[in-house]
């Protein structure tokens, strides 16, 4: 039993927060005594989430949001100031892979619709989190990606990359900006990590086409054998929204086993 808890009486929001890094990080915060809001399209998934942080001794609720959706994430951050009138930590992990094409072939629709989800997604999440915020200060997290940041050689992720690169460059400015609430803002940037967004990826054949091979002799892990746990990457996202890490703000940090490296 944790005695020790870091985040005790902290307000937690997480968009994404029905499996994967999302459910992990929600465990890790609730297990340290934060409140948690899960925020996930996927409503069934989160509230099994929501049964797991009770188990934990904690409190949470979901709620349904179209991260794409404006006025759904401001109704959701509403939520959150009626039930317990404060938010301390945003964790801005919402996000999907969308259609992996090439760039002639891909649909302007597809591509809004990854850019909308995870780019716009994000400043929608953390826009309406600001004024819940600014009186506390607190800690916000956004999910970016190796890709688009450290990584340029997955075919197909054009407009992945792209929302990811934005959502680096977005949490720079963030960070400055607010600064003078006591809000810090950092960007995790995870490689390989065993989750199910694959399930939301749909690979064109037309992406045969551009593929370019690339072959590693013991595989491209070269720290661990296979993916990364969301275990592991829930452990820096309770530092990162602990005051243990009261310091760094506008900082990326990539979690990738040096896989990106390589």
């Amino acid at each position: 039993m944790n005695t020790n808890k870091t985040l005790d009486g902290k307000i937690a929001l997480i968009t994404g927060g029905s499996s994967g890094i999302g459910r992990a990080s929600a465990l890790k915060l609730a297990e340290e005594g934060a409140k948690v809001c899960l925020m996930d399209i996927k409503e069934e998934g989160a509230e099994k989430v929501k049964e797991e942080i009770e188990k934990l001794g904690s409190e949470a609720f979901v709620v349904d949001v179209d991260l794409s959706d404006p006025e759904r994430v401001r109704h959701g951050i509403e939520e959150i100031k009626s039930k317990w009138g404060t938010l301390d930590i945003v964790f801005a992990n919402g996000g999907i892979n969308g259609v992996l094409a090439p760039i002639e072939d891909l649909s302007p629709e597809d591509w809004d619709k990854t850019i909308n989800t995870n780019l716009k997604g994000t400043f929608h999440t953390i826009k309406y989190s600001i004024p819940l915020m600014k009186q506390n200060g607190g800690s916000i997290i956004i999910t970016s990606s190796v890709n688009g940041n450290r990584v340029f050689s997955s075919i197909g992720m054009s407009a992945y990359s792209t929302s990811k690169a934005g959502q680096m460059a977005f949490g720079k400015m963030a960070a400055l900006e607010l600064a003078q609430y006591k809000i810090r803002v950092n960007i995790i940037c995870p490689g390989a990590i065993e989750t199910n967004i694959g399930k939301n990826t749909e690979k064109t054949p037309e992406l045969d086409k551009v593929k370019i091979p690339v072959e590693y002799p013991e595989g491209n892990q070269p720290l661990e054998e296979g993916p990364g746990k969301p275990e592991q990457v829930a452990k820096l996202i309770r530092f990162l929204a602990s005051d243990e890490s009261s310091h760094i703000s506008g900082t990326e940090l990539f979690i990738d086993g040096t896989e990106s490296l390589l």
